[in-house]
């Protein structure tokens, strides 16, 4: 089973549907309606934490999901969610240089994981205004996905199933 966090979104039910596309069984549950004491009954599969219109300290149980989660099963992080994800694991989140609200840009990626097989320079559709910079990633985290101007998009655990993307995936 696939436990989805709504970090109340409404892209947060085009992930559910893409995922049950592929035979995933979804149960969501929107970021204040359930514990974490739950979520471990649940005993999901997998986890994934969706985008939101805050900052990732205003994601109810989103943190302390991913902070459980990690390592035990793997974690999917969409905009807000990939967020959580860096700041979890001590990235800091900032004002990103531009507000991208229904923007496009050029993905740029090392081809392995979501990627593999991707076409380098896809178009990816952006609504977010917050970032996870960089410079800040600890070394448990590998950038693996920038726009052409190198702003950061995704990346993965080194030793964990955890990954983050910053953008919607609709058209990967």
């Amino acid at each position: 089973m696939l436990l989805m966090i709504d970090n109340y979104d409404s892209f947060t039910y085009n992930l559910v549907q893409y995922f049950g596309e592929y035979g995933e069984d979804c149960r969501v549950f929107r970021n204040d309606e359930i514990t974490l004491e739950d979520m471990i009954e649940l005993g999901p599969e997998r986890l994934v934490i969706s985008p939101g219109p805050c900052y990732p300290d205003q994601a109810g149980i989103s943190l302390k999901a991913i902070e459980y989660f990690s390592g035990k099963i793997p974690v999917l992080g969409v905009c807000l969610g990939h967020q959580a994800i860096g700041q979890v694991f001590g990235g800091s989140v900032k004002q990103a240089p531009r507000l991208m609200h229904g923007k496009t840009s050029s993905l740029i990626h090392d081809n392995k994981g979501l990627y593999k097989g991707i076409p380098q320079n896809t178009k990816i559709m952006r609504y977010h205004s917050l970032t996870v910079d960089q410079d800040t990633l600890p070394d448990s985290l590998l950038p693996t996905a920038w726009t052409e101007e190198g702003e950061l998009m995704a990346f993965a655990t080194v030793s964990i199933q955890q990954k983050g993307c910053s953008f919607t995936l609709s058209q990967l």
